[in-house]
């Protein structure tokens, strides 16, 4: 069971995309500024429970401590399961709508939606969800490691 739960907090926002996707935001020198176009992002398909989702570094590298920004597009209906971080994360909607909510379980009625423009500041420790309404793009910023620490059902 232990283990178990290592493997899911471990659980990073698109490992695939960690790894391989944001090597030029990573390695540029302090002083010199950063430009990505749209059309220049490198989006990296989502694995496991980020299944039908992409994402993209922006900043930094997500796996290490230190800054990070990353994106990520999800199709309609995607659901990110509640979850915790041990970080404060923000997050900017940069397409579509996100219904956002809090505590152990969905519960759609409870939820916030969010439009396109809208930020949310999560404190680190708080149970949240959200499910995309239409295709979304979140921007998501925070001290790494950016990791998801997945919510246990209860018994």
């Amino acid at each position: 069971q232990g283990n178990d739960f290592v493997k899911l907090s471990s659980f990073i926002l698109f490992a695939l995309l960690l790894t391989s996707g944001g090597a030029a935001a990573n390695t540029a020198s302090a002083a010199a500024p950063l430009l990505f176009a749209p059309n220049a992002m490198h989006w990296v398909a989502g694995t496991g429970p980020a299944k039908g989702t992409a994402g993209v570094v922006l900043v930094g590298n997500p796996n290490e401590t230190g800054t990070s920004i990353i994106r990520v597009k999800m199709p309609d209906g995607y659901i990110n399961q509640p979850h915790t971080h041990s970080h404060p994360e923000y997050i900017t909607v940069m397409r579509g709508a996100l219904l956002f909510g809090t505590g152990d379980a969905i519960n759609m009625s409870k939820g916030t939606l969010l439009p396109t423009g809208s930020f949310i500041m999560v404190p680190a420790g708080t149970h949240h969800w959200s499910v995309a309404e239409g295709t979304t793009i979140e921007q998501i910023g925070g001290e790494g490691p950016l990791v998801n620490i997945p919510i246990k059902k209860s018994m």
